[in-house]
């Protein structure tokens, strides 16, 4: 097995990437849809979510009010990290169990927005980062998600550098380029994914 985390700015496209790798054979782990379900109505993550929070977190069906959530954590570093306690743990905990049950020679990879900013890198045998210029990723996040400039420049600002996520890089994907370009990328770190994989079952 080979493990990868994968990671890139808001808007930079990790998710097309990380959905070329599956389309590849990549047994994909996705750190936001997994942080999504242990918050899910119901479980221990929401209850402790609302304890730290209070019930003004909650939507009127008693799911988690996302939006809600984000804006009182986004601008708070002491409530972002409250809230990161909470489900950082979870989510690792889930993480592993889907990891295990991969089989021996699998790809797996790991889909972490904030991998840079939470050191988890030494986690992985390889780190990959989805690249994209600061203008790319606003006029994605404006055109694509329907973000104000301001909400999209925040949410930027939020996220670790361009730099620093480079700085752990083993592979950087350039998405500053058209789909067929991107393409020829994945297939390249595809097929390094898949002989380390192999080797490291021999």
């Amino acid at each position: 097995m080979v493990k990868v985390g994968l990671t890139g700015g808001i808007g930079a496209g990790k998710s097309e990437v990380s959905r070329l790798l599956v389309a590849r054979g990549a047994v994909l782990i996705d750190a936001d849809k997994i942080a999504r379900e242990v918050v899910e109505p119901g479980t221990p993550g929401l209850a402790a979510v609302v304890e730290a929070f209070g019930d003004q977190v909650l939507a009127p069906d008693g799911s988690l009010d996302r939006p809600g959530l984000g804006s009182i954590v986004f601008a708070d570093p002491d409530r972002l990290a409250t809230l990161n306690a909470i489900v950082h743990p979870l989510v690792g905990a889930r993480s592993a169990e889907l990891e295990r049950a991969a089989g021996p020679d699998s790809v797996v990879v790991h889909d972490v927005p904030l991998l840079a900013e939470n050191g988890l890198a030494p986690l992985y045998d390889l780190v990959i980062v989805v690249d994209a210029s600061p203008e790319t990723q606003l006029d994605r996040l404006i055109r694509l998600r329907g973000m104000s400039e301001e909400d999209a420049r925040a949410r930027m600002a939020a996220q670790a550098t361009r730099e620093k996520r480079r700085e752990i890089a083993d592979v950087v994907i350039d998405n500053d380029v058209p789909l067929e370009r991107l393409t020829e990328q994945v297939d390249a770190v595809w097929a390094d994914l898949v002989r380390r994989a192999r080797a490291a079952t021999a």
